[in-house]
């Protein structure tokens, strides 16, 4: 039997599957140029966008609507209608640091359920190289019962969005793509250009698709480790860990990368699926993995530093009450997906101190489900033994250090994870 046609661009009826923080804004992309599918087993999720909100504020009501050609649903029968199935589901770890691809293989069985001769999956979920092959399309296969590469194709364009960035968007980054055939790579790139100006790359093979987008987080959390244990050095030296930046900085090539905490859904995750693989092979990954450590540990190095500063002021950490600005991952976002400020709270609860977070861009039901986390939504002027600035988001900022300062008792300790803060305005910092 012949190999199946691609779809032409005339006939291409996109489904996107997964509409979080990346399907989202490539579903309200495509959905401006060719008939669009937004498709999550969320009823809530769907009901939402089809009001025309967006909760992660990724989309505007304005953009929602400019996407004229997006419909959603949470009914999978909807799928059949759809030639070309965009993946765009989490790929989380578990308890265990390894790979969890339970979203990823749904996903695929879903696809398999709907696709048709012709068809094409493209990925965009960050995985290991060779998960799209060796797990997504025999799963496709089996429930289709099609022929890889003769009756429907696969690609691989992986997701570049920084969620709560307002100027790197969808279409103005630029696009790494794949194809399993060439005329699949073909067929992948020609759709993606239509809706990135930024322009694309594509790779040789999917194989090198997925293992670009794995280092590219990779080489991220390797150089904020580098500096994390920097400041883990310069702390004991009593040397400010930002000056000695800033002065560095002013050689032309020395990288701009600051202390914190590591998390979301991408650079405290996606170097767990490298390794993962490397040890399947044979390989023990040994800076990857050193580098993990560091900044799997920051967190519980703030606690121990506020805790520390507390007993030198004779404030007793047992019973005290300790303030913490910000849960999000990163500032003026509301995204929770693996965020280490749970981190410094759990440390500081095994002090048995009260603790009590505060974070105006965050979901109060999100952070009690995700993390058993209850919000505070009023702040108390002069109650706080100790406040750590987790998450520099404006608010925070623009309060400043002096209206920070006055939520503590006198005496007070302020901490400042983000460097945020003048360094003369606060007790110690990162």
């Amino acid at each position: 039997m012949d190999a199946a046609a691609l779809p032409r661009p005339e006939d291409t009826r996109v489904a996107v599957i997964g509409l979080g923080y990346v399907g989202l804004p490539l579903a309200v992309g495509f959905g401006r140029k060719l008939p669009t599918l937004g498709f999550d087993i969320n009823a809530a999720r769907i009901a939402e966008l089809r009001s025309g909100r967006d909760h992660t504020l990724e989309v505007s009501p304005q953009e929602l609507k400019a996407a004229a050609q997006l419909s959603f649903s949470a009914d999978a029968g909807d799928l059949a209608a759809c030639n070309v199935f965009v993946v765009t589901v989490p790929t989380p770890i578990d308890d265990a640091k390894r790979p969890d691809l339970r979203p990823l293989e749904s996903a695929s069985r879903t696809v398999g359920k709907a696709i048709r001769r012709g068809g094409v999956v493209i990925f965009e979920s960050t995985v290991y190289p060779g998960a799209t092959e060796e797990v997504c399309v025999p799963i496709i296969e089996r429930e289709s019962g099609l022929k890889y590469n003769v009756d429907f194709y696969a690609g691989y364009s992986p997701e570049r969005i920084n969620p709560g960035d307002k100027q790197h968007r969808l279409e103005t980054i630029l696009k790494v793509t794949s194809g399993s055939t060439p005329q699949a790579a073909d067929f992948v790139d020609a759709l993606y250009r239509q809706v990135v100006t930024a322009g694309t790359h594509k790779a040789s093979s999917i194989r090198v698709a997925e293992a670009a987008k794995v280092i590219e987080n990779t080489q991220r959390d390797l150089n904020i480790a580098l500096i994390n244990e920097l400041a883990l050095i310069f702390h004991r030296l009593g040397i400010d860990t930002s000056e000695v930046l800033a002065a560095a900085g002013t050689k032309w090539n020395f990288l701009p990368f600051k202390p914190g905490l590591v998390g979301g859904h991408c650079i405290g995750v996606d170097p767990y699926y490298l390794t993962h693989k490397a040890q399947q092979i044979g390989y023990h990954p040994e800076v990857i993995l050193s580098g993990r450590r560091i900044n799997d540990g920051m967190g519980g190095h703030v606690a121990h530093r506020v805790v520390k500063l507390m007993t030198q002021r004779r404030i007793h950490a047992a019973g005290s009450r300790i303030l913490v600005l910000g849960l999000a991952f990163k500032e003026n976002c509301p995204d929770l997906r693996n965020t280490r400020v749970v981190d410094v709270v759990a440390e500081l609860n095994s002090y048995h101190a009260e603790v009590e977070i505060h974070d105006p861009w965050v979901s109060a039901e999100e952070a009690r489900h995700e993390y058993g986390l209850d919000l505070v939504s009023e702040l108390k002027p002069g109650h706080y033994d100790a406040v750590i600035l987790a998450v520099a988001h404006h608010q925070f900022v623009e309060l400043g250090a002096d209206g920070i300062r006055a939520l503590g008792k006198p005496g007070s300790v302020l901490f400042d994870v983000k460097q945020a803060l003048p360094r003369e305005k606060v007790d110690d910092r990162l």
